[in-house]
């Protein structure tokens, strides 16, 4: 990026520095966030060119989008785009570095909604049940068996540590995005998996690790080897779907769903923050309404031929 455009994008020198340590400091967001904040108003930069984006009006926010738009940009990324460029604004409003918003008004383009992929519960349950007494083999039915129980992201499984677990409660605390913390329950198979994950542990994890899931060096576990580790898994489960972590949360999600039709607590076990998020499960839910319906009343079969 030339020195205009970097001088540009700051609003006035110091700027875009100063609201992106703003982001660090108040917000604690995460590295990987951070740097997304910073190449979004890096890219309004380039497109804003010579010009000053505190003089830009929502036509060329809209001009831009469509820029980015002709470039391949998905309708997800240009929202994700669209709401840096928002924040950044904000912040130069409230700092009386810009008279208005530009981007206040604009829309980025609607995303096809995607369903999140859910495993069936007999897929779910064959991948789970892991016969492997090996190290390894032990300690990956103890993660994927906490995952599909209480529902965790695989950053949140990674990052437990051994005293955050009560066994006799049954639950255990993890640390979520925007470093929010929850209390959520475990089953009976995960726990009783994790106990005996946790003598092979005691004889192989560095002295002073607290991860609960450690590797063969004895440190902790990376959510790329648990991404590795569970495709292997699920291959040798006969699992004919490209199986990723994920996948086990949504499965809990839907299959708690269908069973209980709570959507607020399932809001509540897996984390989100709105519970618009949780609502995409109902329409897996449905989905399985749907097929046992079509499969089951026979006026619901179409005629072949």
């Amino acid at each position: 990026m030339s020195p205009p455009a970097a001088k540009a994008a700051e609003g006035r020198p110091g700027a875009l520095a100063r609201y992106l340590e703003t982001l660090r400091t108040g917000r604690r967001l995460a590295t990987h966030t951070l740097a997304a904040y910073r190449r979004d108003a890096r890219l309004l930069a380039s497109l804003a060119g010579e010009r000053d984006p505190a003089a830009l009006t929502g036509h060329d926010i809209r001009r831009f989008l469509a820029a980015l738009h002709g470039r391949g940009l998905a309708p997800r990324s240009l929202a994700r785009v669209l709401s840096a460029w928002r924040g950044f604004y904000e912040w130069l409003v409230r700092h009386r570095e810009a008279a208005s918003n530009p981007c206040a008004g604009v829309r980025a383009p609607k995303a096809e909604r995607r369903l999140p992929e859910a495993l069936s519960p007999d897929q779910a349950v064959r991948l789970v049940s892991i016969e492997d007494e090996s190290e390894l083999g032990v300690r990956d039915r103890a993660l994927f068996e906490l995952a599909y129980s209480s529902g965790l992201r695989v950053s949140e499984l990674t990052g437990i540590d051994v005293d955050a677990l009560d066994a006799k409660a049954g639950e255990v605390r993890v640390t979520g995005k925007g470093s929010k913390t929850r209390i959520v329950p475990v089953g009976r198979a995960a726990l009783q998996a994790i106990a005996a994950w946790l003598r092979v542990r005691a004889t192989i994890a560095k002295a002073g690790e607290n991860a609960m899931f450690v590797g063969r060096t004895g440190r902790r576990v990376a959510p790329r080897e648990v991404q590795r580790r569970i495709k292997r898994w699920a291959a040798l489960a006969g699992i004919e779907v490209d199986v990723h972590p994920h996948m086990l949360r949504h499965s809990f999600a839907s299959h708690v769903l269908q069973s209980s039709g709570d959507l607020r607590a399932v809001q509540e076990m897996l984390g989100h923050a709105s519970i618009a998020s949780t609502q995409v499960y109902t329409h897996l839910d449905f989905q399985h309404l749907a097929k046992v319906y079509d499969a089951a009343h026979p006026r619901a079969r179409r005629r072949k031929g």
